[in-house]
């Protein structure tokens, strides 16, 4: 039987949660680094005993850690990372100048193919790349030096590229998302890059039809249809069907279309779910109620997925990172929230269970089927 192991990042530590597949009951390891923010852990697809994971704090700074078995154990990596290219600046909403600078990594993407080969977006967003398992990093300067690069600017959690998604068809197709700057494309394994913003529309800026400054909160991709891509914006569940070329909106039905996760499910190239919350000033629930909806039919048509959540007075948020499906026979779901919960559904989001109630708030949710 298969086993399932899901990798949580919170506020104060990290946490590995295990089942079989039946995913029902569950063994709780943890804190691994209690104290410390776990931004985002990351399993290998190559090698399922490798994880990486994100670890920083305001007095040391940012930290790597790999585990080569599991998470039993772990080693901190040198974190070296180099600049290729000119540091440059940013532009901050009230147009001066900001000067690029490191702060954390807020996501790894490790490589489908290569075992010691991972990316790793960061704050002040940049993209990195080790060829080393961790230990060395260079960036893929390409694309800060992109020629719209002076006009990003931050979100309201500072401007962090937080999402890679790569091409299991073409190892030279990188996808990439920043706060608040939009979607960008390499076909060249990240020396050049593309915005990707063609159909979006953000009101919050100046030009809501610009070719960058929107603020992109996550992006999701069946590896059945590397084409088709789907988004939750700051505003607006987007769909593409041609690589990033252009978007249209595909909100549908929902009670709201701001939000921060999207995922696909493992077997169902066009069942989505996202996770609506009120607005962006209002980080909760409409009416108090915690609800995944899901689409069959790639956006549009929206079910609501409620059994087993809070039906009232719940105000928690879920993170753009927080939501995760596993490949078993019967597709599990899996998210996490700002007040601690982690969620399971075993059978694609028609039920849903605590796996745990009161870790800290949860800032990531991964899951590898072993």
């Amino acid at each position: 039987m298969r086993r399932v192991r899901v990798l949580v990042g919170t506020r104060k530590g990290a946490f590995i949660l295990t089942s079989d597949e039946a995913r029902t009951e569950w063994k709780v390891d943890g804190p691994h680094f209690p104290g410390w923010e776990m931004y985002h852990l990351k399993g290998s697809p190559v090698d399922p005993n490798r994880i990486y994971a994100s670890q920083s704090s305001g007095w040391f700074g940012q930290l790597i850690q790999r585990s080569d078995d599991g998470g039993a154990t772990w080693n901190t990596m040198d974190n070296q990372f180099t600049y290729d290219g000119i540091p440059g600046t940013h532009m901050w909403y009230d147009g001066t100048p900001h000067p690029w600078e490191f702060k954390r990594v807020w996501h790894f993407e490790p490589s489908l193919t290569e075992r010691d080969t991972v990316y790793a977006g960061v704050e002040d967003a940049a993209l990195f790349k080790s060829t080393d398992g961790g230990a060395s990093w260079h960036e893929l300067s390409g694309l800060r030096e992109h020629g719209s690069g002076p006009q990003w600017q931050p979100g309201a959690g500072g401007m962090c590229l937080h999402t890679i998604v790569l091409d299991p068809t073409n190892a030279d197709r990188i996808y990439v998302a920043i706060s608040a700057a939009g979607a960008f494309r390499s076909n060249d394994g990240g020396v050049s890059w593309t915005p990707i913003n063609k159909g979006l529309r953000s009101g919050e800026i100046p030009d809501q039809d610009s070719d960058v400054g929107h603020c992109v909160h996550r992006i999701a991709m069946h590896p059945s249809n590397p084409q088709r891509l789907f988004m939750q914006k700051h505003w607006d569940v987007m769909r593409s069907d041609n690589g990033g070329d252009s978007w249209h909106e595909v909100s549908g039905n929902l009670p709201s279309d701001f939000g921060f996760p999207i995922a696909v499910h493992a077997h169902e190239p066009e069942t989505i779910y996202v996770v609506p919350i009120t607005s962006d000033a209002h980080h909760f629930p409409p009416d108090g109620r915690l609800r995944v909806y899901r689409s069959r039919t790639g956006g549009d048509v929206w079910e609501e997925l409620s059994n087993g959540l809070p039906p009232q007075d719940c105000y928690v948020n879920v993170l753009r990172d927080a939501m995760a499906v596993d490949d078993c026979d019967s597709c599990g779901i899996y998210f996490g929230t700002t007040g601690g919960q982690v969620y399971v559904s075993s059978d694609s989001g028609d039920h849903w269970m605590p796996i745990v109630h009161d870790l800290p708030s949860v800032l990531s949710v991964e899951v590898q089927t072993l």
